[in-house]
């Protein structure tokens, strides 16, 4: 898959944080609510970045 799909797979994330936690977990008062939400989608985001940079090479400008 092309880099730049992976890259939209992020924004959809970064979207799903705005959107569930004030629609579905509107009415969620525990810790299990928002913030379990943010902390996993957190770490999704963090292990999609790994995986779209995990090809970048360094070049040398010699």
């Amino acid at each position: 898959m092309k880099r730049s799909k992976w890259i939209w797979l992020v924004w959809a994330v970064v979207l799903l944080c705005y959107l569930v936690p004030y629609t579905l977990l509107n009415d969620v008062q525990a810790w299990y609510g928002s913030f379990l939400f943010w902390t996993i989608a957190g770490l999704a985001v963090i292990a999609l970045n790994l995986f779209i940079t995990k090809d970048f090479e360094e070049h040398s400008n010699d």
